[in-house]
């Protein structure tokens, strides 16, 4: 890697990657023809361990914020805000983490756009729609 700056990294690895985009999708082709079924379990336990770790968890929230269609100039300052958000920018009810529930915690955003608004209980992010 030419560059120590991780700002410059980054760019020069988008740059790389967008123009040897075909010889890469080859390489990446050979590499799974040649994996073994061994290889595969290890890879999927790594992840699977990475995914507990604080970074994994906040890396897949963020995932999941881009494929809904959320956009943030800073996905890193908004990930704080969301993790530090303990009550409901609306009802000041306190949220609750995970998949069901009322008063779970959910990034309100505009549809059109993808602008975040504000972390709400699942109840008011549902009547804003």
């Amino acid at each position: 890697m030419p560059h120590k700056d991780p700002e410059k990294r980054k760019e020069y690895q988008k740059t790389y990657h967008e123009k040897n985009k075909e010889k890469r999708n080859e390489r990446m082709k050979e590499w799974y023809k040649n994996i073994t079924e061994e290889q595969i379990q290890h890879r999927k336990e790594v992840r699977k361990e990475y995914e507990q770790t604080e970074q994994g968890k906040k890396l897949r929230r963020i995932n999941v914020w881009k494929s809904k269609g959320i956009k943030s100039e800073d996905y890193d300052k908004l990930y704080e805000k969301f993790i530090n958000t303990n009550t409901c920018e609306e009802c000041n009810i306190e949220l609750t983490y995970g998949s069901k529930g009322n008063t779970r915690k959910c990034l309100d955003h505009d549809h059109e756009t993808g602008l975040v608004r504000n972390v709400l209980c699942h109840i008011c992010n549902v009547k804003r729609k």
